[in-house]
């Protein structure tokens, strides 16, 4: 009888596929973007209007806007190393994130907010604030 359930529980472990999200659902794009520094490949996730803070410069930009601003960041603060450190997903359409970004000038928290629209994310707000 041991042996029977034993036998159960492996083969519905095994038949149970692990819940995995499309790529359309991964933040890692914009994980990918930011640690090397890209604004192009950053700028496609961003909404319409996204809200920007860098470093206490905030305000409310366009896509194309945004991306400039951010070109400029990443030309005076290249990437070293940038990784998240939480990451809230409770919320199915809405999430939030926190990462660490090094470059050569200094450490700056990274607050990413994203919300899910036609089954793509897309970066509302974000922010890098010197630590």
């Amino acid at each position: 009888m041991m042996l029977n359930q034993l036998i159960l529980s492996l083969l519905l472990w095994i038949a149970v596929p692990e819940t995995t999200y499309p790529p359309e659902h991964s933040i890692d794009p914009i994980i990918v973007a930011i640690d090397s520094g890209s604004s192009s490949d950053l700028a496609r996730y961003f909404d319409a209007s996204i809200s920007l803070n860098i470093n206490g410069q905030q305000g409310d930009f366009s896509k194309s806007q945004a991306e400039i601003v951010l070109k400029d960041f990443f030309k005076k603060n290249p990437p070293l190393k940038f990784s998240l450190v939480f990451r809230s997903e409770n919320n199915p359409s809405l999430s939030s994130y926190i990462g660490d970004y090094q470059s050569g000038k200094g450490i700056y928290k990274v607050f990413i907010k994203v919300n899910q629209q036609d089954a793509q994310i897309k970066v509302y707000s974000l922010g890098f604030v010197k630590v």
